[in-house]
């Protein structure tokens, strides 16, 4: 398939494709008499690899270590298992975080209703979010 066809099958602009073997994502296609890029069923497989693993939240430089894993004959499983095991410590630390802010948000909130603009001085910037004293 030529690579507008593999871009509709997948979802993606071209140029994502082009900028995926350019990293080393894909293999260099093979081309045409004609110069074209052709593309076979083992790069649509890998392209919907990537996706998946993006929608994992792995990094393109991430996934490039699986890939590298398997082209050079090894199960990258364990790799994979790290990488997800770190992901997800990283995303319940961000989602304690979040939570936080949160709080702070709610109470800066809450803070606004009881406040009087005319209070404000002319040192003070906002006395919502000013601190306190």
């Amino acid at each position: 398939m030529l690579i507008g066809e593999l871009a509709n099958a997948v979802g993606l602009p071209s140029q994502t494709i082009r900028f995926y073997e350019r990293k080393g994502l894909l293999p260099a296609p093979e081309r045409g008499a004609n110069g074209y890029r052709t593309y076979d069923e083992s790069t649509l497989a890998r392209l919907r690899f990537v996706q998946t693993a993006q929608a994992a939240g792995l990094t393109l430089a991430e996934i490039g270590t699986i890939i590298d894993l398997r082209d050079d004959g090894n199960v990258p499983c364990a790799h994979v298992a790290t990488l997800i095991n770190s992901k997800l410590t990283a995303v319940r630390t961000r989602i304690r975080d979040l939570a936080l802010l949160e709080t702070e948000l709610d109470a800066l909130i809450d803070r606004s209703q009881y406040l009087d603009p005319d209070d404000c001085t002319d040192t003070d910037i906002c006395n919502i979010i000013a601190a306190p004293q």
